[in-house]
């Protein structure tokens, strides 16, 4: 199957390209979304310093990991 060109003579990406994209933009949006939620939910039930930083950072890094995993499914699908 040929490689199909852009409009300015550039490859398109293939699909794990398009996958690997697609995680990175769901982990960015989760964890944008996980520093929101985090910060909040952890200041509600009584966190303060180091216990805040913790445990906002690992509601950061799961929230980022659950979003990317979608999102690269769903790029995934559209291959």
């Amino acid at each position: 199957m040929p490689v199909a060109v852009g409009p300015h003579g550039q490859a398109q990406p293939n699909c794990f390209d398009r996958v690997k994209m697609g995680f990175m933009m769901g982990f960015a949006v989760g964890i944008a979304a996980g520093a929101l939620f985090g910060t909040f939910s952890c200041l509600r039930i009584g966190m303060r310093g180091r216990e805040l930083m913790g445990g906002v950072g690992k509601t950061m890094m799961q929230s980022g990991g659950t979003f990317g995993t979608f999102m690269a499914i769903g790029m995934g699908i559209r291959c």
